[in-house]
């Protein structure tokens, strides 16, 4: 299969569907919840045998940084419209989908080396709720920046544009922390799952990713504790989340980037 015409229209498709949902977010276009999400679904159609191409490419059975990335972005574009169904959070593939498009594309021309390790029903446990976390948790970043974009705007009294297409700040926040609260688990379930599954978790090639994970689990827990004991939000849930998506992220990916992109090994 020729992965990259597929990589290409796939990315033509998220961007579409992110264009028309930003100009609705500004009140440019009518809402089409239902045209992003088929634009979206379509994208994600072409998204996935690609990525099955690329992870059975791979010398080994863990996939390199940019398959990763790649296989991450579609797990968070099928959470995002999966759950739009149910959660006003269509909102995150405003920036989700240009980058699920932008990673598959890198990955088509960058494919990345992969990593042996003997797969297990633990270890694949282990994977898919790493996986379905960093989801979860990319879609509470986005829904952080719009909290935190949205608690701005009233604070100065502007009750235009952007504000008036969001949802109540009351909701908005209720549905980031109904975002953290299941990333926290699925979260808990990866550090639990590899700490019984993979032989050490904190040996010199997974030391960074086990610390990084379990610093972003102690800070979306103790948001968590200060949301439900000391009554936290606004703008200090937003800094909160985005502080440990970032440690997440670099969990994820930080040793893969500088290992493969930097350093070429």
């Amino acid at each position: 299969m020729q992965a990259l015409p597929f990589a290409t229209i796939a990315f033509i498709l998220y961007v579409a569907a992110a264009i028309w949902q930003g100009m609705t977010l500004f009140r440019r276009v009518p809402p089409r919840q239902g045209m992003v999400r088929l634009l979206g679904a379509l994208g994600l159609l072409l998204h996935i045998p690609v990525v099955v191409q690329l992870v059975g490419e791979s010398p080994g059975l863990l996939p390199g940084f940019t398959t990763s990335a790649t296989l991450l972005m579609a797990v968070a574009v099928n959470v995002v419209l999966v759950a739009s169904l149910f959660k006003p959070v269509l909102n995150a593939g405003i920036a989700l989908f240009p980058l699920a498009g932008i990673a598959l594309v890198v990955a088509t021309w960058l494919p990345s080396q992969g990593s042996h390790s003997g797969l297990t029903p633990g270890i694949l446990l282990h994977a898919v709720s790493s996986a379905l976390a960093f989801a979860v948790l990319a879609i509470a970043a986005v829904q952080a920046v719009l909290v935190g974009l949205q608690n701005q705007a009233l604070r100065h009294h502007h009750i235009r544009g952007i504000v008036q297409s969001l949802p109540p700040l009351t909701t908005m926040e209720r549905v980031l922390f109904e975002l953290v609260w299941a990333g926290i688990v699925l979260l808990t379930l990866s550090i639990i799952s590899g700490l019984i599954f993979l032989d050490n978790l904190f040996a010199q090639h997974l030391v960074h990713k086990t610390v990084l994970s379990l610093g972003a689990w102690i800070i979306f827990t103790t948001l968590l504790v200060g949301r439900y004991r000391f009554g936290w939000r606004g703008m200090r849930a937003v800094r909160w989340t985005l502080g440990g998506c970032a440690l997440l992220l670099l969990a994820y990916f930080g040793s893969k980037f500088v290992l493969e992109i930097l350093l070429n090994r």
